[in-house]
């Protein structure tokens, strides 16, 4: 499949992956602070880690939930989820005051707020414990049957039957 990309202003190939595990959705939430709701989530201090992935994390946020001020250099950050503002205010060394009764609140962010030095890296394991590497003896490419072209490998696991990729979880086929 092919995905657009607005930054390089063309399409990109991708591949779309379906995988449908509790135990994949529980570590998610464990790893980004989750719940389902999104006035609900915590923030996700797994990107505490150091400023480069705090950076990335604050540049992807406000381009989702917020924009970049064409007269200063700095961006503004809204949301509903005040918890979540609070405590991003406190790590990046700014002031703020929630809006009442409900609506979105709005955290102005400074393109110098690093220079306040409030900002302090955490460690988080961002391996699952289970986690280890393994060896591929073979792969095999099969024959799809139907009219979607598409590539099925199969797989034999020893001695467990299930692992994860990337993350993902993967089982023995039947």
């Amino acid at each position: 499949m092919t995905r657009p990309s607005g930054f390089l202003k063309r399409d990109l190939p991708g591949f779309r992956v379906r995988v449908v595990s509790s135990y994949l959705s529980d570590a998610m939430r464990y790893f980004v602070g989750g719940d389902a709701h999104h006035a609900r989530q915590r923030f996700p201090r797994v990107v505490l880690r150091d400023i480069d992935t705090f950076n990335g994390f604050l540049d992807g946020y406000a381009d989702g939930d917020g924009f970049r001020h064409k007269s200063w250099q700095g961006r503004t950050i809204v949301s509903a989820n005040t918890p979540f503002l609070s405590d991003l205010a406190v790590i990046i060394g700014a002031r703020f005051t929630p809006k009442g009764r409900g609506l979105a609140s709005h955290l102005v962010v400074s393109d110098r707020w690093a220079s306040r030095g409030t900002f302090a890296p955490e460690y988080h394991r961002i391996d699952p414990p289970e986690s280890s590497w393994i060896q591929v003896h073979e792969v095999r490419p099969r024959p799809a049957l139907g009219t979607k072209p598409f590539t099925f490998y199969s797989y034999r696991l020893s001695p467990h039957p299930t692992f994860l990729v990337n993350g993902h979880l993967a089982r023995e086929p039947w």
